[in-house]
């Protein structure tokens, strides 16, 4: 019996030791994502600021590949998702704050330096609470179209639009250290605040609009290669403008979702009260957590 209990062990061992180099994937991109964010400040003490920006653009676009590979191939381990929140503090939360700094907010010094430390702290909060609600129990449903604040590259995207803005049109008072500063300050903050933001992960599109959001998407890509920098800077805008609508819907699921609740309790106690319980109306009573669970 012991044995058999030894080889069970070193049979088990032996299968977590031994990956298909495919399993690999996903954590080179977040490995490849990290590297971005570090050489984009690298490139931000030599002055080089296009090519500081565009580094980070490409840890965004890393980070989006190491989930959806990791979803593709049904890989989620928790090396990968603790090396995905470390390799987002460093691309998202340090890498924006020092090249915000050594642009514009080195003029005011320890005031410059204390925001990009602020951004940086408000990163790392964002991802440990986003970490630990991954854990707790099924939120509600219309919670499920939302974050809870601005996302980690939606932040370092937003903490770098001034300098995107100055890229595509060469004014100086984008360059202005209250205005860098007030929008380091208002996205470290949106970071840790329950304020709903649309999540692109849940979102459905149907047949209908296939074909145009095709469209979009080519006319928006073209920009991004011919005009890259003012391209960017209407992405950022229109998600600045996104979040005042992602509150008035967010609200509006959220109220919509608590009648129909109220409406279901109410209907349950009513029919109780009549001879036979829950089935006097000849129809079971389904709570509504479980009307869309599949039946075996």
């Amino acid at each position: 019996m012991k044995t058999f209990g030894r080889d069970l062990l070193r049979e088990r061992r032996r299968r977590l030791r031994e990956r298909p180099l495919l399993h690999l994937v996903p954590n080179l991109f977040t490995i490849l994502g990290l590297c971005a964010g570090m050489t984009g400040m690298r490139y931000a003490l030599d002055d080089r600021w296009p090519l500081a920006v565009a580094l980070v653009a490409l840890a965004v676009v890393l980070d989006g590949l190491d989930g959806r590979s990791a979803r593709l191939l049904r890989i989620q381990t928790k090396l990968g998702a603790q090396l995905d929140s470390l390799a987002d503090f460093l691309s998202f939360g340090v890498a924006p704050a020092v090249i915000v700094y050594l642009w514009t907010l080195r003029e005011v010094r320890g005031l410059g330096w204390a925001l990009a430390m602020l951004f940086a702290t408000c990163c790392a909060l964002r991802l440990a609470r986003f970490n630990v609600e991954l854990e707790e129990p099924q939120p509600s449903r219309w919670s499920l179209h939302f974050f809870k604040g601005i996302p980690a590259p939606a932040a370092a995207g937003l903490a770098l639009l001034p300098l995107v803005g100055w890229l595509a049109s060469g004014g100086d008072w984008l360059r202005a250290w209250g205005l860098n500063a007030a929008m380091l300050l208002f996205v470290a903050l949106m970071m840790v605040s329950r304020v709903p933001t649309f999540s692109i992960k849940r979102l459905r599109i149907g047949p209908e609009y296939v074909v145009p959001v095709l469209v979009v998407a080519g006319v928006v890509l073209v920009f991004l290669v011919t005009e890259p920098w003012a391209t960017l800077s209407f992405v950022g805008l229109a998600y600045l403008l996104s979040i005042p609508v992602a509150v008035y819907v967010a609200d509006r699921m959220r109220r919509e979702e608590e009648a129909a609740l109220r409406a279901h309790e109410a209907a349950a106690g009513s029919s109780s009260d009549q001879p036979g319980g829950e089935r006097a109306s000849g129809a079971e009573i389904v709570p509504l957590e479980h009307r869309n669970k599949p039946k075996n």
